[in-house]
């Protein structure tokens, strides 16, 4: 039987990666099947790398973006914030690199992405992202080479946004995902394939004045609803696309002409519904068949039943919900430093971290850099101790 192994000297990162690219999915099922419910009960996805902040601006903020001023990334956080954006044209790039922690030099994720204003009212917006998982090495069983791999994954997006008023705006966004893990490699007695989807964001932002001294914001994002993703013919191990519910606001204050300060709330829930545990006295088969019901849901099914259903009851679906807080200091829209929180529960990933950065503007230059740091004692973020990079490029009607 043919293996797979990576050209890095620690098989644990290979280890580490994939399990991140598969979602934990059927680990987590084995777990709970032999120890019943602990209390740790994951909801997993394919195409985790779709809930990751694309830029270095929101990386610095604890991830907050749903109400967050309109900038370039918006068709990520929230599209319909492009309806208020102050620039008729503007382009934008953030390199992330991925592992480095744990020695990884060859893994990163690509963000581009821009948008144009078509009239007072709607705004248009592309974006790709794109996810390497660097090269893999694939090798028979007396450790011949039989090839390279280079799993990767990426997704396209395209939104329309309006205005409904002069406070209120809506927006969609229609995606295509690609996730290749593999590069149809068998993987014990499975031949396996690239999965592809398509998938939709609606949103709703509203913003307006608080006085002449400040100003805030509302911000509503459903995300990555769509067709599950398919990695073999096997359509009973379909995986979903991680659909989020995203919530936030966000209080402007001018301190004076030159200074200004934010305060950002993002409140998140996966729409994805919660996997099954095993009941006391339950049989094996009994669960099993009940874990199959469970891969069979709709995206539709999975996210109506993600807001209400769990087997933890209401004390659990509290557990699922995800909280960042962020905050940014504006000196004459030039300078800029930020700072962010980000919170889930420990029976829900236990992902928690600070997150500081800095921008500059120059003329209609934007550049922006975050830095991760876990708070947990034992954190497998992939962007721990990590540099972000974001630069970004914004022009007025009367700049060419």
């Amino acid at each position: 039987m043919p293996t797979i192994c990576m050209k890095t000297d620690t098989i644990k990162i290979f280890t580490l990666t994939l399990i991140f690219a598969f979602g934990l999915s059927h680990a987590a099922k084995a777990q709970v099947s032999e120890t019943g419910q602990t209390g740790k009960n994951y909801i997993s996805t394919g195409m985790p790398i779709l809930l990751i902040a694309p830029d270095a601006r929101a990386g610095a903020l604890g991830d907050v973006g749903a109400a967050s001023s309109p900038d370039a990334y918006s068709s990520h956080w929230n599209g319909a914030k492009y309806a208020f954006i102050k620039n008729s044209f503007g382009l934008s790039t953030t390199y992330t690199p991925w592992l480095r922690n744990l020695g990884v030099s060859d893994m990163n994720l690509l963000y581009l992405g821009g948008y144009a204003r078509i009239n007072n009212r709607s705004t248009v917006a592309l974006s790709l992202r794109y996810f390497s998982l660097g090269d893999i090495e694939h090798t028979g069983e007396e450790g011949e080479v039989l090839g390279q791999m280079h799993p990767n994954e990426f997704s396209v997006d395209a939104t329309y946004a309006m205005r409904l008023g002069d406070n209120l705006s809506i927006a969609a966004t229609g995606r295509l995902n690609h996730s290749d893990l593999t590069n149809g490699q068998d993987v014990g007695t499975e031949t396996t394939k690239a999965a592809n989807s398509l998938a939709a964001d609606v949103g709703l932002y509203y913003q307006n004045a608080a006085g002449q001294d400040g100003e805030y914001a509302l911000g509503l994002l459903i995300s990555n609803l769509g067709a599950k993703l398919s990695y073999s013919d096997d359509n009973t191990r379909n995986e979903f696309l991680p659909a989020n519910l995203r919530l936030g606001g966000r209080y402007t204050y001018n301190l004076d002409s030159y200074n200004t300060i934010s305060a950002m709330l993002d409140i998140n829930k996966l729409l994805v519904a919660t996997p099954p545990v095993r009941e006391e006295g339950e049989s094996e088969a009994e669960y099993r068949a009940r874990y199959n019901d469970y891969y069979n849901l709709g995206s539709v099914q999975s996210a109506i039943q993600a807001l209400y259903s769990a087997p933890g009851g209401f004390s659990e679906k509290l557990q699922e919900l995800q909280f960042s807080l962020g905050a940014e200091y504006w000196y004459n829209q030039t300078f800029a430093l930020r700072a962010g929180y980000f919170f889930e529960h420990k029976n829900k990933g236990g992902r928690q971290y600070l997150t500081i950065g800095a921008g500059i503007k120059y003329n209609v230059f934007a550049f922006d850099l975050s830095y991760l740091v876990p708070t947990t004692k034992f954190s497998t973020n992939p962007l721990t101790n990590t540099i972000r990079i974001s630069l970004s490029v914004d022009f007025t009607s009367d700049k060419k």
